[in-house]
């Protein structure tokens, strides 16, 4: 069962008529009901009559409802309101607009619109290219979804997709002073998405393209490579990829084995997939088997598309057959990026000595993470209440940051490898264990370090 998290936060309005003893009852209930309390803040006592706030965490909704009933239940306690945390924080939306120069008088306002905007508007038509100098392309990225593949939620669709999009645009903000601004688009169809993302791009200086279905991702993300001359960016491959290697080439550091000499299993062949084995060829790994549904990708499959056949023709050299399982024999390394509960705990002894296992299907992964320590030498998740959290919010801020910076018309691969290097050296080595492979996001460190990183190996203008 998941542990209480934030995710499920609510604070109940508690009337108590015993003062002296009211709170403790109501906290012992709350843990009695499996939940956590994370304050307890007295409003206000009126006569004989004590009005506390508690704020309390879940599991999920279920537990959420027991927790209520459990305060419903004590004596003398009367359950006034109960707000839920994260739909407050959603209330009105996460962003707003706000103007960088402020209008207080009549010249501000002959500056900033009519008529002196006008002499600014005819600079660009004379010289586009000044766009990224006089206007908000110089820091602003486009998140671009059709909400088809949500992560936990699937298909959703481009209205209930827009709390994701801008979480993630208040993240550019955040962790790097980027600028960003939803763009769900009410289709799937790749070229109505591509079109409409290219008419649009004169207003951005890049494009995060993210939580679009595979394989239809890939040929977006392509075609708007060709397209556009601004960096795009599909988040949910390059952005995992990069943490992933950054967080591998700290792990096998721990344990004593170079990257280019591991043999690493893959689960999943989906968009993540896919980035990852990319950037792991781009720095040498040569040994590389790749699972999925049907178990090992091999050349002899013939229900392979075009993406999993040329993942065959560059992975398994040796030609392994069999099932997820099967492929763990002798593997240094386990990456999933597939589904929950694909192996046990008691497989990852067919792997080499000190394995290393990086289960990051998230919320569930594809082993438990309490049975693969066990076993596992160095073991990494998508979880936020687990160690070593692979989270893409390590990487994209910084990226975006150090490509915009250097005016990059794309993010080449050099750029992906320099960025997933300055995250893994944000941990010193003297502070490397194996519940610390990857620095916090919230570190300070990150972003300016993959920033630089970026901007160092972008191709000169």
């Amino acid at each position: 069962m998941s542990l209480p998290s934030a995710q499920y936060s609510m604070t109940m309005r508690v009337h108590l008529e015993d003062s002296s003893r009211g709170v403790g009852q109501v906290t012992t209930a709350v843990g009695d009901a499996g939940g956590s309390v994370t304050a307890v803040d007295i409003v206000d006592a009126q006569g004989d009559i004590l009005v506390a706030d508690i704020t309390v965490n879940a599991a999920d909704g279920a537990q959420s409802d027991a927790i209520t009933a459990a305060v419903e239940a004590v004596p003398g306690a009367a359950l006034h309101k109960v707000s839920d945390r994260t739909f407050l924080m959603h209330l009105g939306g996460k962003l707003e607009v706000r103007a960088t120069s402020p209008i207080k008088t009549r010249d501000d306002l002959s500056m900033a619109y009519t008529p002196g905007v006008a002499r600014v508007c005819q600079a660009l038509v004379d010289r586009p290219e000044d766009a990224r100098r006089l206007t908000i392309k110089r820091n602003t990225v486009a998140v671009v979804t059709d909400g088809s593949a949500v992560l936990g939620l699937g298909d959703i669709g481009a209205t209930a997709a827009l709390p994701v999009m801008e979480g993630k645009a208040t993240l550019f903000k955040e962790f790097a002073d980027v600028d960003a601004w939803p763009v769900c688009i009410d289709s799937s169809d790749p070229d109505e998405i591509v079109r409409t993302v290219q008419l649009l791009a004169p207003v951005y200086g890049g494009v995060n393209l993210e939580d679009i279905a595979a394989p239809r991702c890939f040929k977006v993300e392509e075609r708007l490579q060709e397209l556009l001359d601004i960096p795009v960016f599909h988040d949910d491959q390059h952005g995992t990829a990069i943490v992933v290697l950054g967080a591998l080439r700290n792990a096998l550091r721990l344990v004593g084995k170079r990257l280019e000499d591991a043999r690493i299993v893959m689960a999943g062949a989906g968009a993540a997939g896919v980035a990852i084995l990319q950037m792991l060829q781009g720095e040498g790994v040569e040994h590389v088997v790749v699972t999925d549904r049907e178990g090992i990708v091999h050349s002899g499959r013939s229900d392979l598309h075009e993406t999993k056949a040329r993942i065959a023709r560059t992975t398994n050299s040796s030609g392994e057959r069999g099932t997820v399982v099967d492929a763990l024999e002798g593997a240094d390394v386990f990456i999933g990026v597939a589904g929950p509960d694909l192996i046990a705990p008691g497989d990852l002894a067919r792997m080499a000595r000190d394995p290393i296992v990086f289960a990051l299907a998230n919320p569930d992964p594809e082993v438990d993470p309490v049975g693969a320590r066990e076993h596992a030498a160095v073991l990494a998740t998508g979880r936020s209440d687990q160690p070593n959290q692979i989270n893409n919010v390590l990487a994209f801020p910084g990226i975006f940051r150090g490509a915009l910076d250097a005016q990059a018309t794309r993010i080449t691969p050099e750029m992906k490898l320099a960025a997933a290097r300055a995250l893994a050296g944000v941990v010193p080595p003297e502070e490397l264990r194996p519940s610390y492979i990857v620095p916090s996001v919230f570190n300070p460190d990150v972003a300016p370090a993959v920033a630089e990183a970026v901007r160092d190996a972008a191709p000169s203008t």
